[in-house]
């Protein structure tokens, strides 16, 4: 397995346990994640406006933080990229629906003017 999907498992599976409890051993990309939690969970309350955060499941919540922080904030790889990573680990995760719902929230964040689609 790739080396980088495989850290990204790993960050998804570390955000997915701070909802059980909190963990002392996290990456520091998980790290960065939670200190930017605010402004990933509004640009997710935008883009699913249907949907409270506490009715997401908590895996495709999980991978939803992590694409979004990759998307907006660290912006190291194409969105594109980084989109097609987050429906692939959806597919691998999380329910039959994910990858759909994963795909839809991440193309309207990509989609909005002042994201990532002017850069």
């Amino acid at each position: 397995m790739d080396k980088r999907h495989q850290l990204r498992i790993t960050i998804v599976q570390e955000l997915y346990a701070l909802f059980f409890s909190p963990s002392h051993k996290l990456s520091d990309k998980t790290k960065i994640i939670m200190q930017n939690l605010d402004v990933i969970d509004d640009h997710i309350k935008k883009a699913a406006p249907k949907y409270e955060l506490s009715k997401i499941a908590k895996v495709d919540l999980s991978i939803l933080r992590m694409s979004i922080y990759d998307l907006l904030i660290e912006k190291k790889q194409p969105p594109k990229v980084i989109i097609n990573e987050a429906i692939d680990l959806a597919k691998e995760l999380a329910s039959e629906k994910s990858p759909a719902f994963v795909n839809a929230v991440l193309g309207a964040i990509y989609e909005e003017p002042n994201n990532v689609n002017t850069q």
